[in-house]
């Protein structure tokens, strides 16, 4: 069985937890004590991934880090159908753009959430100033396709890449990040909520569009 190095409140993870849920893919989480534990940096879990970070996932004798390194290889190897990556030079290229965005989103509305909930030292106007602008990009994008009557961020169907910009967007507010002058982003994250399989994080998405 598939087994996932997880922190529950880790949006990189639940990003795979998501992902799964949605392809029915049974999975073993294994709890790593991120925060205040910081297991992720003891040297049993640098043996599995010497960049301390989470997530992992084993599957049999193969080990990945990065959860978007994870999502394709989920995708590819167990989305029979081929929707969420789908077999295509042009689309495999567009999800890939989306993909760098995703690690943007983590490293500016990710960054001012851990500041906000967890202490972590870093230049938050900067942080929120940054992820300001990548809201504004993804709200534009979005709105644009809305009307051509599309309704996602790489394709005319859901992708990882919308799973993997998902997260930390939708968790935004708890870094102070707030979406009012994002209704595309808004509209975008309620079509996410209602994909088959979807699942939430305990104690979040709900209250907040």
């Amino acid at each position: 069985m598939i087994k996932l190095y997880n922190y529950e409140l880790s949006g990189n993870c639940y990003k795979l937890r998501l992902l799964m849920s949605m392809l029915k893919l049974p999975y073993d989480a294994i709890a790593v004590d991120f925060y205040p534990g910081r297991e992720h940096k003891s040297k049993r879990f640098l043996a599995l991934n010497p960049f301390g970070q989470l997530p992992v996932l084993e599957d049999g004798a193969l080990r990945l880090r990065d959860a978007q390194a994870i999502l394709v290889y989920l995708a590819t190897q167990y989305d029979a159908k081929r929707t969420w990556y789908p077999d295509d030079p042009a689309a495999m290229g567009q999800i890939t753009m989306w993909l760098a965005v995703a690690d943007e989103i983590t490293r500016t509305a990710s960054a001012a959430r851990l500041h906000d909930a967890l202490g972590y030292v870093l230049d938050i106007a900067k942080a929120r100033a940054d992820a300001h602008a990548l809201f504004r990009i993804i709200d534009d994008h979005l709105a644009d396709k809305e009307v051509i009557g599309q309704h996602w961020l790489a394709m005319n169907q859901a992708t990882i890449a919308d799973i993997a910009c998902f997260p930390y967007i939708a968790m935004s507010h708890e870094g102070n990040i707030m979406r009012d002058d994002y209704p595309a982003i808004r509209r975008w994250i309620e079509r996410v909520r209602r994909l088959p399989g979807f699942v939430g994080m305990s104690g979040i998405f709900a209250p907040t569009l």
